[in-house]
């Protein structure tokens, strides 16, 4: 079973119970999914952070617990990676084109007026009263990196509840949570594509109980004469990442997975050690080296031949 949210398609595998109990519990964990995404979208109107992007300039704006708690983990983790994951990057993708388009060269002028507009530190988060406030206009929130993880890891609390005992949902296949096994009792394959070939594979990997998170600028770029760009940007330069071509974090939630997932392609394999510094936690990054090629490493979890 499945949904379309958050500009890509949800799906839940599962078994190990009557048909029409499962059925229902899928249909309970998509309904979330979708209400997930009226919370954190910042194209509907009635959504939470389409109120805070359009008036926390002005005034505090309340929003709902889960959202606040949500942007309270989202600050966490972009002071965890030194700003590499930052909610607030808006304004970059507007500078270079990919909010809601295909990308287009930015302007060293466009770039650091929207620099100025980002960062998590401009953007006070009221605990008593649940309210947003940016401390300067022009800001905008976007969650859009962490919210199909959030959304999943919400999906499985439903499952788990509903007890629910093998399960696999995917957003678009870059955000992933297995709970138990396949039905031939082996953990949850997923396959990892190669970022230069839409055709290849990598390499698989064997998940239950936990969450497997991507990230590639591939998914949506634009060439010049000048080369490349992805639509992940590094928020420290400004500019679309250059180095890393995808990277993968193995987390027990989903919410982190995404955000460690994004830090890792901005930061490179040195990252990798401090993903080793979370419990349950491990990473891979692919390069590309010249005169070498495509390069893998990947420390804390273990990727199998095809």
């Amino acid at each position: 079973m499945g949904c379309n949210a958050m500009a890509t398609r949800f799906e839940i595998a599962l078994w190990g119970a009557a048909e029409s109990y499962l059925r229902g519990a899928a249909q309970e964990a998509l309904d979330e999914i979708e209400a997930i995404e009226g919370r954190l979208s910042i194209f509907m109107p009635t959504s939470d952070l389409y109120e805070v992007n359009a008036r926390a300039h002005l005034h505090p704006v309340r929003v709902d617990l889960r959202v606040f708690e949500l942007l309270q983990r989202a600050k966490a983790l972009s002071v965890e990676t030194d700003g590499a994951f930052d909610p607030t990057i808006a304004p970059l993708l507007r500078a270079w084109g990919f909010l809601g388009g295909t990308g287009a060269m930015a302007t060293e002028e466009d770039i650091l007026a929207a620099k100025d507009m980002c960062g998590m530190d401009k953007i006070a988060l009221d605990e008593t009263e649940h309210t947003v406030m940016f401390h300067q206009p022009g800001m905008m929130l976007d969650l859009g990196a962490i919210g199909k993880g959030y959304a999943i890891e919400c999906a499985a609390e439903i499952l788990r509840e509903l007890r629910i005992p093998n399960a696999l949902i995917h957003g678009g296949t870059s955000s992933i949570y297995a709970i138990g096994l396949q039905s031939d009792g082996k953990p949850w394959r997923v396959a990892i594509q190669d970022p230069t070939d839409s055709e290849k594979r990598i390499g698989m990997i064997g998940l239950t109980e936990v969450s497997l998170s991507i990230s590639a600028s591939h998914g949506k770029s634009f060439k010049t004469e000048d080369g490349s760009f992805g639509h992940v940007l590094d928020p420290r330069t400004g500019r679309p990442v250059q180095g890393a071509l995808l990277a993968a974090v193995i987390s027990p939630s989903a919410t982190v997975g995404d955000a460690l997932s994004t830090a890792l392609l901005v930061r490179g394999e040195n990252f990798l050690d401090t993903l080793l510094l979370r419990d349950g936690t491990g990473g891979m990054v692919v390069l590309m080296e010249e005169g070498v090629g495509i390069r893998q490493r990947y420390e804390g979890m273990d990727l199998m031949p095809l």
